[in-house]
């Protein structure tokens, strides 16, 4: 039997005053006690998205449901089955931990007994015991996040929302905060959408990725499953700079074996059909252009390469135009 999407977007369209597209018939659908990342660099619509799911925000066009309710017809039934965590921190720094997860409990009307039982557990889930009675603005960034997400699953929401979680965070810090998101789903139950920039967590946590480019999801599946759909191997060759890389992607472009050959900084990806056969070719084909290798690889496909495939760039590459 088929389990009905937990969450649902269905070709949502967002232009803000400024002409600027946000969300540009924007789909995707996100299975029940799953981890669902949306993957894109930002400026990509990803916060846009979730503004809406989480009934923030409204399309111009489009549809969307969360629990099998309506965001944008009954938006006061969705509030209470979900959590959402913004890129910035929700906690008020003058409160305390163990305050601020009283204060938002309080705010859902949830009994004193029951609200001192789950804030002790949340507490201790996350990690936050020891530092309950101090004041939040004294937290590090990783315990702030922590606390953040500890503060919107106080009344047991479903549906957890977030926005950038690990932004700002080190790779400790990362990795921890991971780990309690994937025991929330595995655990729990909990349905949760996460938007990142990095790859690499995408890669490794999330169950199922959509990866979003200029207001449009151009590809979702696994991240097994997305990288499988591109044949052959990628070769990597690091040079002394950018002009340097240009002039060894516009070499490679008269080597047969390779498929296609992008420059992104002083990196060059050539995809070929088998790595070390066409490894030979291209090495002579570099030193005839006289430029000098710094380094070469020869590795499996990448979620960047999957992102190249798709949208038309490297990653980097549309991190770097969002960013001007």
């Amino acid at each position: 039997m088929t389990t009905k999407p937990v969450v649902e977007a269905e070709g949502l369209r967002k232009t803000y005053k400024s002409d600027v597209r946000a969300l540009d018939g924007l789909s995707f659908s996100v299975a029940a006690g799953s981890v669902f990342a949306l993957l894109g660099p930002n400026g990509a619509g990803k916060t846009s998205a979730v503004r809406i799911l989480t009934t923030l925000a409204r399309p111009d066009q489009g549809r969307a449901r969360v629990a099998g309710i309506d965001v944008l017809r009954q938006p006061g039934q969705v509030r209470p089955v979900i959590g959402s965590v913004s890129q910035h921190t929700g906690a008020v720094g003058l409160l305390t931990g163990q305050e601020n997860l009283t204060l938002q409990g309080s705010l859902y009307g949830m009994r004193r007994k029951d609200l001192r039982r789950r804030v002790s557990e949340l507490l201790d889930q996350f990690g936050l015991a020891e530092a309950a009675r101090r004041q939040s603005r004294t937290y590090s960034g990783g315990m702030r996040r922590r606390l953040d997400i500890a503060t919107v699953l106080v009344h047991r929401p479903s549906v957890l929302f977030l926005d950038e979680p690990t932004t700002g965070l080190d790779p400790e810090g990362r990795a921890s905060l991971w780990a309690v998101l994937t025991d929330l789903a595995a655990e729990a139950g909990t349905t949760i959408l996460v938007t990142t920039h990095y790859l690499e967590e995408a890669d490794q946590y999330a169950a199922k990725i959509a990866i979003v480019d200029q207001g449009r999801v151009v590809a979702e599946g696994t991240a097994d499953q997305l990288k499988s759909e591109l044949d052959g191997d990628s070769v990597l060759l690091e040079v002394d700079d950018s002009f340097s890389a240009e002039r060894v992607r516009l070499a490679l472009a008269s080597v047969p074996q390779v498929r296609q050959a992008t420059a992104d900084g002083s990196v060059v990806r050539a995809r070929v059909a088998d790595g070390p056969r066409a490894l030979p070719a291209v090495l002579a084909e570099v030193e005839v252009s006289g430029v000098p290798v710094l380094s070469v690889r020869v590795a499996r496909p990448s979620l960047d390469d999957v992102y190249l495939h798709y949208a038309g760039r490297s990653f980097h590459q549309a991190e770097r135009i969002a960013a001007c």
